[in-house]
């Protein structure tokens, strides 16, 4: 169940363990009166493609996976964000004032407090703790992107493959993976028949056995 709330004790607590070390203590108190807490189940849309952007996410629990849709219509998986995270490109169109070119899907169930709008620009100027939190978390997306971008360059498909399943196994925390060959085929930007050769390689390799709409993965 999709539930927002006012932040309460036990979500300050789960902040701080996350985010305590990054800013002061008058910016935490801050947070705490300003933020709000959000809570969604698996597999939600939490923001879509050309919704209006108010505010910033600070992940506390759980996975969220962020796409970006071509002119045709397909999507690519850019990055994850997980507890200890937000994400930049929510960021600069929160900043600017632009609808998402982003959609934000709940992986796992997720818990995160939000910044709104205006909090996050003034924070900006006044805590350098905020502003060099910000600079970090682009950064960090950046650097992501390049790799993907080196990826997509230069490592080949199965690499690519054998890469989009050891990072969801790492966010999962699990080996077993319930997904069907046609959501990776989404997620990398390629076809089913594609994915499904190159996981039966995997397979044959002993790299991951296949079943029905999931994966069991034996090599890490």
């Amino acid at each position: 169940m999709v539930y927002f709330a006012a932040v309460n004790d036990n979500h300050y607590n789960d902040f701080i363990e996350c985010y305590g070390a990054h800013f002061e203590p008058e910016l935490l108190n801050e947070i705490k009166l300003k933020g709000v807490y959000h809570s969604y189940p698996a597999q939600t849309v939490i923001l879509d493609y050309g919704d209006k952007i108010n505010a910033m996410p600070l992940l506390t629990d759980g996975a969220i996976k962020i796409l970006r849709q071509d002119k045709n219509g397909d999507e690519l998986a850019l990055y994850y964000l997980e507890r200890g995270d937000t994400c930049s490109m929510t960021i600069t169109s929160c900043m600017q004032e632009k609808k998402s070119v982003i959609r934000a899907i709940a992986e796992t169930d997720v818990q995160f407090i939000s910044i709104p709008l205006d909090n996050n620009k003034k924070w900006i100027q006044q805590y350098n703790s905020w502003l060099q939190f910000v600079f970090e978390s682009y950064n960090h997306r950046f650097d992501e992107l390049l790799n993907s971008v080196d990826e997509l360059a230069f490592d080949n498909m199965g690499e690519r493959l054998k890469k989009y399943l050891k990072d969801l196994v790492l966010i999962k925390k699990t080996k077993s993976l319930d997904i069907s060959h046609q959501d990776i085929a989404y997620d990398m930007h390629s076809s089913r028949v594609v994915i499904s050769r190159l996981l039966k390689k995997l397979e044959n390799e002993n790299v991951i056995q296949l079943k029905r709409n999931k994966i069991e993965f034996l090599e890490l």
